[in-house]
């Protein structure tokens, strides 16, 4: 009998609002995590956990990493994606509009910095299958794959 492999789940909260007639995004630089360290991600990245749902382990996320208060049902789901490597991922995008709070590092030795982008110029330095997803989500695509056959790919979308 075959054995199934094992694929992780991670959640992607977009959390977003508008300020002097511009959209702006929360990214947070990623430190010593083990993955991506140095480039910016979106701010309550992480994974969902057993007996959680996605919407859960996204307003979990952001108010672990960010402090700001989310409420699942608030919650739009926006991209799926489908990250094919060692490990398989699928990453669950969802735009985070309604929150409460001011955003502040609450991980600082995961976190080296956190900032508001506008969303028509994000960081060069993000993270290269973050900005990828993030742009195909803009234009109404709900679903991607990306198959890495180097483990350099990742950072070279």
């Amino acid at each position: 009998m075959n054995r199934h492999f094992k694929s992780y789940a991670a959640v992607l909260p977009v959390i977003l609002r508008e300020r002097e007639g511009r959209e702006e995004v929360l990214l947070h630089r990623r430190a010593n995590t083990g993955y991506m360290d140095g480039k910016w991600d979106f701010a309550g990245s992480g994974h969902v956990e057993e007996g959680e749902t996605a919407s859960q382990a996204a307003c979990r996320e952001v108010l672990e990493e960010t402090g700001l208060v989310a409420r699942p049902e608030a919650v739009r789901f926006l991209h799926l994606s489908h990250r094919v490597k060692e490990p398989t991922y699928y990453d669950l995008y969802f735009e985070v509009r309604d929150w409460t709070g001011e955003p502040a590092v609450q991980e600082p030795e995961k976190c080296s910095a956190m900032a508001w982008f506008s969303t028509e110029e994000l960081p060069q330095d993000m993270i290269a299958n973050r900005r990828r997803t993030f742009l195909l989500a803009r234009t109404g695509v709900a679903y991607s794959e990306i198959i890495y056959h180097t483990p350099d790919e990742e950072e070279t979308l």
